[in-house]
Parts: C-alpha cells; structure tokens; sequence
C-alpha cells in the first residue's frame, strides 16, 4: 500500500503506545508501523527530496508531534515518550480516526494551534496551503521541500532562458567556469580556457581532469537554438579530438530525447 498521511498514522500510533503502556522510541513505533501498514521495503526506505530523512519516519515523527501538542503523550526522557491518561482516555472512546480536527478539542492543541496560527500570520503563511495537497495531508517539512524545490525548478528556467539568448562565445566561457566550479583542476586560470575562435577544429575549450593537471578534457559547447544538434556537428567534434590525439572530450549541449535520438 502507499505511505500513509501523517493523520492516518496518529491512531494506531497511540494504540501502540497503550499497548506496550511503556516509554518507546520513535524508532520502535516506527519499525512497528511499517508492519501495521505492510510497507514494502522500498516504501520504508524512500527518502525525502533532501535526501536526509525517510518519508514514512518523516511522517511518524510529525503523527507524534502532534498527539503530544495534544498532551496524548509526552516525552519521559530522551528520545523516549508514553502515551497520558488523556491519551488512554480517548482510545476509550474508540475513536474511527485521529486526525488534526479531533485534537482541536483538547486545551494544549488549541494553544499551540494559536500561538502556530500567530508566527504564519506574522510570516504571511497559509498554513491550509501548506499542509494540504489534494485531500492528502503531508508534514509541514515536505511541504516546505515541495515549495523550495518549485522555488528551485523555477529559477532553473529562467536560467536555461537567459542561457539561451547570451551570444555563443559567452556560453563557451560559462561551460568551462561551470566544470571548474565543480572541481576540475584548481583555478579558473589554471584549470581551464575557452578557445573559440576561427579555426579551433570543433573544439571550444580546455579543461583539467584534475588539480594536478595530469590530463586534459577538450570541450565543445552548442548553444542550442530552435534548431537541433546535428550529427555531423557531433562528428566534427569527434574528428577534432583525433587530430588532438585526445583521450577525452565532452560534447555540452541540449537537447530532447528524439533529437538525442538522431544525434546518435
């Protein structure tokens, strides 16, 4: 099945902590979930966009924050925690679902909801866009991914569009910089240069493999207009490493895959 939303977590998570009715990790309840929920291993393993967290633990970890701002729990120490009265309480009720509208009923919740409610306000924050995606709720941190990595695929077409209309020797020199910002050879001097001029036989630039300089990559750089890169673009460059006597080149540009596809 899918990783479950935050909410759907909040119950069988509390119904864990009254059945151990003993200080866990979130870890354990963690483990122990993904067997309620018959996650695949595949689906425990997913990461966040950042890389830095699993999904399902993202969303357990938010499932408890919530239920202790509720006071449903709290922490005992350390990384450990246990389910309240209040808690033991609820599930007295046998309650269908716990979700953030059922919390609303409880003191702690409603504070913590209007001192939240008080810092987005501040920060012009809506927090219902936040937290809500399409009937699916997810953490406050992967809506702040979801936003950050908008925020990032939108600068990225602007930049491919200021890229597109600088004239072609600029965006020679832009390549080699780029390849040396991502650790070729040491300094811009040192580590590479744009040729470009009449007569470079297809070849752009020079770069080194490494800081020591003990290899060099030559570069071609194709501002790609309306018009795709060609095959016989590809082999000219191929030629020019021949005659260089070249081990290594790069052949920079974009292009679609069914313009790939006839490059090739």
């Amino acid at each position: 099945m899918a990783i479950p939303d935050f909410q759907s977590i909040m119950l069988p998570l509390l119904q864990y902590y009254a059945e151990v009715h003993d200080e866990i990790t979130i870890h354990d309840a963690t483990e122990y979930l993904s067997n309620v929920f018959n996650l695949t291993e595949d689906e425990v393993k997913e990461l966040l966009s950042s890389g830095n967290q699993t999904r399902f633990f993202n969303r357990v970890c938010w499932a408890f924050i919530y239920l202790k701002k509720a006071e449903l729990v709290t922490s005992t120490r350390r990384s450990y925690s246990k389910i309240t009265q209040e808690g033991l309480d609820l599930l007295k009720t046998n309650p269908v679902k716990i979700d953030l509208k059922l919390l609303e009923q409880y003191p702690s919740y409603q504070e913590f909801r209007k001192l939240k409610g008080t810092r987005k306000k501040k920060n012009n924050i809506d927090e219902e866009n936040l937290t809500q995606n399409n009937d699916n709720y997810i953490t406050p941190a992967e809506a702040l991914e979801e936003a950050y990595q908008t925020l990032r695929d939108e600068l990225a077409d602007e930049i491919l569009e200021k890229v597109k209309s600088i004239n072609p020797y600029f965006f020679e020199k832009l390549v080699v910089e780029l390849l040396v910002k991502m650790g070729y050879g040491g300094s811009k001097i040192d580590a590479g240069k744009a040729i470009g001029k009449s007569g470079d036989g297809g070849i752009d630039g020079i770069i080194k493999e490494d800081k020591l300089g003990l290899d060099v990559i030559y570069i071609q750089a194709k501002r790609w207009t309306e018009n795709a890169v060609s095959r016989p673009q590809v082999q000219q460059f191929a030629g020019a490493l021949a005659g260089q006597k070249a081990n290594k080149g790069i052949f920079i540009t974009k292009a679609n895959a069914k313009d790939a596809n006839k490059i090739i």
